[in-house]
This record gives C-alpha cells, sequence and structure tokens, in this order.
C-alpha cells in the first residue's frame, strides 16, 4: 500500500473541514460507541468495569507498530483503559476533592478539542478567547474584584495558579528578578496547613524550599496571624523580602479558611511601619473555597433556599471569611475542584490586570506571533501553548448554575458532610478532627473500644508521653482504611481517602486520619450512614486479627 493509499485512509479519522453530513454522522457514532461502551461497565458499585492489578511493567515493554490501526479498534481499547476507575459522582465515592463534571462543561472541554484553538492570542483561538474574557469578568465579581480592573488567565491547575501569584509577589519585592535573577533573599510565607504547591513553587521559582516560612496554624486550621506577624517582622527586620503571603482559603484537609482581613490588616500596618517601598504580594489559595463566594450576597435571614438551621450554620460560617477574597491581590481558582468541571480548569485572577505587567515578555523574542488581533495573553503567560477547553468547561457552568445552582449544590453536599459528622460523632470509637469547619469534608480517627474517645484526642495532640500510643493509632487507622480500600475495590462499602498528616502535635508527630470528601450530588443521608458501617466493618476485622490464635 502507498503513502497515499495510507493518508487517504487515515482522513476519515479526521473531523472534516467542509461539511460532510455522512462523515458528521460517523464522528458522531463514534462517540456513541464508546460512550456505550462505557455505560455497560457502570454498575451500583462505586467504579467503572472491574477492579484490575496495574501492570506497569507490560506498559514500559509497549511499542508504536507500523500498521495503522482503525478508529474502532483505537476507541474501544481507550475506553478500556478506564476500566477499574472510581466514578467520582456516585455518592460511595468519597475522595478528596474530585467532582463528576456536569455535561455543559464536558462539552465545553470537548469543543475546543475538535478545533484546537490556542489561547495564545486571539490570532490563533477567536471568539474562544471571548469565553476566558467572560469567565474571568464573571469570577472576579463573584469574588468581589472590579471586573473592568480585574485580568486573569487559564493555567496547568491550582499549582500554576499558585506559582503565578508568587512570581508577581517576586517581582514585587525584587524588580528586575525575570532578567537578572535571584539576587537577593525572598520569603513565600504560609500555614502549615497551606497546600505542599508553595513547596513546589518556592522550589521550581528558585526562591528554595528554606524560604518558604510555615506559620503555626490554629485548631480550626487557619492560620495564626500573630505568629504570622512575628515572622513577617523578623525577615523585615534582618532587611529580607517578603515576595508573597498566601492565605489558604479552604485547605484540602480539613477546608480550614484563614483570616483574609486581618492578614490584610498586617501586610498594610508592615509597610507604614518599615516605610516599605513595595507591597508584600497577598496571594489567596482558593481553589476550593472560592465557590462559596455565591453566598456573599445571599440573605441568611430569609433563607430562601430552605437550607436546613445547621447547614445555613456552616454556610454563613464559610462566609465570614470568603466575603474577604476581596482583599487578596491575586487567587488562584479551580472550575475542576468546587466548580464541577473536568480537569484542567484553573483560574488565575490579579485584582489588578496591570500587575501582568511584570511579567511579560519582551516583543523581540516572539516575532513569529502577534501579528494581527488585539488579545495577546501569550506575551506573559508561562505557556505559549494553552487549551480553550479549560475557560469553555468554566464558562459553561457559570452559565449553567447562576448562582442560585451553585448555591443549592454546596448547600446540598455540606448538608450531607454535616450529617456525616453526626453518625460519626454518635459512635464512641470515632472522634471527628475538623468538627469546627465548615465544609464537605470530614477527617477522622477511629480508636479501638478501650480507648476514651472524649479526652484521649487531647491528649495525644499535647502531651509527649503518649507519643508511642499515638504511633499505635496512626497505625490502626492505616489499617482500617486499608481494609475499607479493600472492600471498596470489589465494589462495596464507599470509597475514602487517607492522611498521614492531617496536623502534627504539638511534640511534632503527624496525626493519620481517615477522610470523607463529599462531592457528589447524588448523596443521601443514607450514604452517609454506609460510611460508619464500612468504619465498624473494618473495625471488626482489625479487632479479630489482633485476638491470639
Amino acid at each position: 500500500m502507498s503513502y497515499l493509499d495510507i493518508v487517504s485512509e487515515l482522513q476519515t479519522a479526521f473531523p472534516q473541514p467542509v461539511s460532510d453530513r455522512l462523515h458528521d454522522s460517523y464522528f458522531v457514532f463514534s462517540f456513541m460507541r464508546a460512550l456505550d461502551q462505557l455505560d455497560a461497565m457502570k454498575s451500583v458499585k462505586p467504579l467503572l468495569g472491574q477492579p484490575i492489578e496495574l501492570d506497569y511493567d507490560s506498559a514500559r515493554q509497549r511499542r508504536m507498530e507500523d500498521a495503522p490501526h482503525s478508529v474502532e479498534e483505537v476507541s474501544e481499547e481507550l475506553v478500556g483503559y478506564l476500566s477499574g476507575m472510581f466514578i467520582w459522582g456516585h455518592p460511595r465515592s468519597q475522595i478528596n476533592v474530585g467532582p463528576s463534571p456536569t455535561i455543559p462543561s464536558v462539552i465545553g472541554g470537548l469543543l475546543p478539542s475538535i478545533y484546537n484553538p490556542n489561547l495564545c492570542s486571539d490570532e490563533s483561538a477567536r471568539g474562544v478567547v471571548m469565553a476566558e474574557l467572560e469567565s474571568v469578568a464573571m469570577t472576579a465579581d463573584l469574588v468581589g474584584y472590579d471586573p473592568q480592573r480585574a485580568g486573569g488567565l487559564f493555567t496547568f491547575g491550582g499549582t500554576g495558579t499558585s506559582l503565578y501569584g508568587a512570581k508577581i509577589g517576586l517581582e514585587k519585592a525584587c524588580p528586575g528578578t525575570m532578567t537578572h535573577g535571584i539576587r537577593e533573599p525572598a520569603h513565600l510565607l504560609c500555614s502549615t496547613q497551606a497546600h505542599y504547591a508553595c513547596q513546589t513553587v518556592a522550589g521550581w521559582m528558585g526562591l528554595g524550599h528554606q524560604n518558604v516560612v510555615h506559620v503555626p496554624s490554629d485548631p480550626e486550621n487557619a492560620i495564626r496571624p500573630c505568629l504570622l506577624e512575628t515572622h513577617c517582622r523578623a525577615l523585615l527586620d534582618r532587611g529580607e523580602k517578603i515576595a508573597v503571603i498566601v492565605a489558604t482559603m479552604g485547605t484540602t484537609d480539613a477546608f480550614g479558611l484563614d483570616d483574609l482581613q486581618t492578614i490584610y490588616d498586617l501586610r498594610e500596618q508592615l509597610i507604614s511601619d518599615y516605610g516599605l517601598d513595595y507591597r508584600p504580594h497577598i496571594h489567596a489559595d482558593a481553589v476550593i473555597g472560592w465557590a462559596w463566594a455565591v453566598f456573599n450576597d445571599y440573605d441568611f435571614e430569609t433563607n430562601p433556599l430552605a437550607f436546613p438551621p445547621r447547614t445555613i450554620r456552616s454556610l454563613a460560617g464559610t462566609r465570614r471569611r470568603i466575603k474577604h477574597l476581596h482583599l487578596a491581590d491575586s487567587m488562584g481558582i479551580d472550575f475542576h475542584k468546587t466548580g464541577f468541571a473536568p480537569y484542567v480548569s484553573s483560574l488565575f485572577l490579579c485584582k489588578d490586570a496591570g500587575d501582568l505587567k511584570l511579567i511579560t515578555r519582551d516583543e523581540e523574542t516572539t516575532p513569529y506571533l502577534f501579528q494581527s488581533g488585539k488579545y495577546h495573553p501569550g506575551k506573559y503567560t508561562l505557556e505559549t501553548t494553552r487549551s480553550g477547553s479549560g475557560p469553555m468547561a468554566a464558562l459553561a457552568n457559570l452559565r449553567l448554575f447562576g448562582k442560585d445552582g451553585l448555591r443549592s449544590l454546596l448547600g446540598h453536599l455540606v448538608s450531607m458532610a454535616e450529617s456525616l459528622r453526626e453518625h460519626l460523632d454518635s459512635h464512641p470509637a470515632i472522634h471527628v478532627l475538623n468538627g469546627k469547619n465548615f465544609g464537605p469534608v470530614t477527617l477522622f480517627r477511629v480508636y479501638p473500644d478501650d480507648v476514651d474517645t472524649f479526652s484521649f484526642p487531647d491528649r495525644e495532640q499535647s502531651d509527649a508521653r503518649h507519643r508511642e500510643q499515638l504511633l499505635q493509632y496512626n497505625d490502626y487507622n492505616r489499617r482500617v482504611f486499608e481494609l475499607i480500600q479493600d472492600e471498596a475495590l470489589q465494589g462495596r462499602g464507599v470509597v475514602l481517602s487517607l492522611t498521614d498528616c492531617y496536623r502534627e502535635t504539638d511534640y511534632g508527630e503527624p496525626i493519620v486520619a481517615l477522610k470523607s470528601y463529599i462531592m457528589s450530588p447524588f448523596s443521601t443521608e443514607w450514604y452517609a450512614g454506609q460510611v460508619l458501617e464500612s468504619v465498624l466493618r473494618a473495625r471488626e476485622l482489625v479487632a479479630r486479627d489482633c485476638q491470639p490464635q
């Protein structure tokens, strides 16, 4: 077969450049066939198909073949890669913050995949740049920024949003770093509960891990402002720079919310006291908590959406911190978390679009770009190539939900988490660790029957004399988790997560915890009861294993 014959056959594997109803039907049918194959893998279990043992050695031996394969062969093979995957939208799946994407957001992600716009510039993306600009404007307004003044861009994930915030902060504190490199010490400050992305960003930017200052957090998992001030003043007294203060607005493990108002006031006081010629940048890591901004103008007194009283208290408790988001100079927002969009849909949002000039490239470095059009984010983005899928998916859900839709979804998830905590609190062998946090995540520890869970958790947190018991119960919780996970992989029970360090004790040991992150819109109180049943079954197995033979 000649190369022309092969090209002719491969043309059918591409979307046709001109209207062809017959081929369009084939295109649609190919998707429908793949969806039918996926649907056949569903059951009452919280996973697609059957559990599979991943053969990594076999994957490393895979090589490209000489002959082409058909669309049908390749599609069927691709569907198989999803076998054994947990279904995030299943109410039995409560793993971290993985939502089920909506249908419009999937379509929003799919359409750019067909025609491949590049958000480097409007000359390569045309109208898709409007989806980015509209998403930025709508989100800016939602969190309290002036949409006419704000700016933003979609990037490669939550870590990317923190990278942009820290880079702009570094340029403010140490002008010319983009050109000359880092010539003086500069620091990133965050809480001990902050995402490890702070370490990642500092390392990749060249700040160095040692220049990340982890400020202790309080029992509600928020940064301690008094200790933040102590650390800031110590740095400034030594003549060192503060590149960025990261305020965590919804920690991954416990939904802790830093006090942005106090952080902002502290920053202003430091500028005045030290006569700083720059403004230490405040970046809000709000990739999870941003969505609660829909409650900033909700009337909690009349409660028009009729949330239960306990849910109202939780939502109001979150709003007391989220309402200050507008005080941050920049923030990170993940629509693929609490915005129910597919990966990756992460927005870096600037209060002042002028800050983006600090990271803009010299025009002579890109002689083959930006020859036409008016919107050229590629001049300041880290990436040259940016997909249109992220902003299209985000825009789809902003339009789909409206404020009341997102309020209702978040309220439902919080209500189910409150129900779960009630179930867990009802059993004397279980202790909820983040009972004072208000999000959809619940962290808890499980103990043997002879432990007084009303007093011992406080003692193991603060008293080093209980170190050995703490470590013993860490192992105990790991074993409970393993049994729950084994059950889940067989399609029974629930799928939970484990964190090796919910937080450290006062004497420096990690506290292991089980974690439920309710993100399914299909959750009901019945599934909250199933979590408790799974935990109790695992406890029984652990107790049976420990009995003398």
